[in-house]
């Protein structure tokens, strides 16, 4: 991985992700399957100059779905859950 926007694809912004990032300074991202745990944290550090306390990574699994008869599955990808330092935030609607 060269760029560090090859690694962080986009952040997920749901209600699980907006409330550990109000209580926990926690980010979620979806990352490459390929990424590993240094590379997130480099990644994040780089883009949004803040420091990175800890990662933890899983893989969502894709979900089965039918149209009709017949039976596909959505394709998995990986989850990052990037915690920060004290008094570190990331300010992801910028322009708002």
């Amino acid at each position: 991985m060269k760029s560090p926007y090859d690694v962080i694809r986009r952040p997920l912004i749901t209600e699980k992700a907006n409330l550990d990032k109000e209580r926990r300074n926690t980010y979620h991202f979806e990352v490459p399957v390929v990424a590993d745990r240094q590379e997130i944290k480099e990644a994040v550090e780089r883009v949004f100059n803040v420091k990175v306390d800890t990662v933890r990574t899983l893989i969502v699994r894709g979900k089965l779905v039918r149209r009709g008869r017949t039976f596909g599955r959505r394709p998995s990808w990986k989850k990052a859950i990037v915690t920060l330092r004290e008094g570190d935030y990331i300010d992801l609607f910028e322009g708002m």
